[in-house]
């Protein structure tokens, strides 16, 4: 009897299970792709997950119609795009985190708010009076001509707290970074955007234009795999696919708090106790302080999030206006795959 084809046939399937992706949540994911069923109706319906590592899609789930491609409003989660646009300019030396609103925005220094920093807009402790962010805050936007124009109801504001010393969460700060950007470059917002991220980091299906008026702080459209290649260039200290779009010392300002002894005026349930550094909040830290997972979920239920230390990124894409459990929902998930990579 001929053993060769029978021994030749089991070492291939032996490698072959090692080196098969688990797209479907096989292996070592099959926790993870449990859970995600297990929540499918609580999460919206439609849902798709992507872990990555070393740059590599290691899982992949799709529930109901979302996959990797499908393009969805991600509310807040723009805020970490935005902040990672300001910080290019800021690699540049075209602004600095110190420069003041009044450097730029003359108005500011009518209303006494012109010594307010460019970096207390990114950590969003301006404190400049804010409001909730909710589905009719948004709808309300609608009412601005421009960005300019929402610029001008932010400067006659009142102040709820000394700029620096108070946190209010909000679409305030980043916002108007966005319009500064667009004053010191002499292009729009979202031709910006397009230029210095969407571009280079292959992210073809992204963009702030769906608006009439651009909303840096919440207007991006974008699909589970455009993000993902953004948050492998954070992991990658600012290179993607050999180029690099940030510095590490830049990505570095952008993961520590800005909020460490700060008043918080308000802050999202679900980041109850959490610091915030420039568009993106502080889930973990290491033994020394540093940041180690960072997030910026939306309004809608997308939850994006790096773990530096675990070296993965993920994102769990949906929308979903319901509230009601959201954080334990994608913390019992994130814990999960926090156990493959353990």
């Amino acid at each position: 009897m001929n053993y060769k084809p029978i021994k030749f046939a089991t070492i291939f399937l032996l490698v072959f299970s090692i080196l098969a992706p688990n797209a479907n949540g096989q292996g070592k994911f099959d926790e993870v792709a449990r859970l995600l069923k297990s929540k499918r109706a609580v999460l919206g319906g439609n849902v798709c997950m992507l872990v990555s590592k070393n740059n590599e899609i290691v899982f992949e789930q799709n529930l109901g119609d979302y996959n990797r491609n499908t393009p969805e409003r991600i509310a807040s989660c723009s805020k970490w795009l935005t902040a990672a646009l300001i910080a290019t300019f800021i690699d540049e030396g075209r602004i600095s985190p110190d420069d003041s609103l009044g450097k730029f925005l003359p108005d500011f220094s009518s209303y006494s708010k012109g010594s307010i920093t460019i970096g207390q807009c990114m950590s969003h402790t301006t404190g400049i009076e804010s409001s909730e962010i909710t589905i009719r805050s948004l709808l309300e936007r609608r009412k601005f001509k421009s960005l300019d124009e929402e610029l001008n109801s932010f400067v006659v504001r009142p102040i709820a707290g000394k700029p620096g010393k108070v946190f209010a969460y909000g679409n305030i700060g980043l916002n108007i970074v966005g319009r500064i950007l667009e004053l010191i470059s002499h292009k729009d917002f979202e031709t910006l955007f397009q230029q210095r991220i969407a571009k280079p980091l292959g992210m073809k299906n992204t963009s702030f234009a769906a608006d009439k008026v651009v909303n840096p702080s919440g207007g991006a459209v974008s699909t589970p795999m455009d993000y993902m290649n953004f948050m492998n260039m954070l992991l990658n200290k600012g290179e993607y696919m050999g180029k690099r779009i940030l510095s590490p010392e830049v990505i570095f300002q952008m993961q520590r708090s800005g909020t460490d002894n700060v008043k918080v005026i308000y802050r999202p349930a679900e980041a109850k106790y959490l610091d915030y550094g420039w568009g993106e909040w502080i889930l973990e830290r290491n033994a020394v302080g540093e940041s180690t997972v960072l997030s910026s979920p939306g309004l809608f239920g997308t939850f994006p999030w790096i773990d530096t230390q675990r070296n993965y990124a993920a994102i769990i894409f949906v929308k979903n206006i319901h509230f009601k459990d959201r954080q334990k929902n994608t913390e019992d998930v994130r814990v999960a795959v926090n156990k493959v990579f353990k």
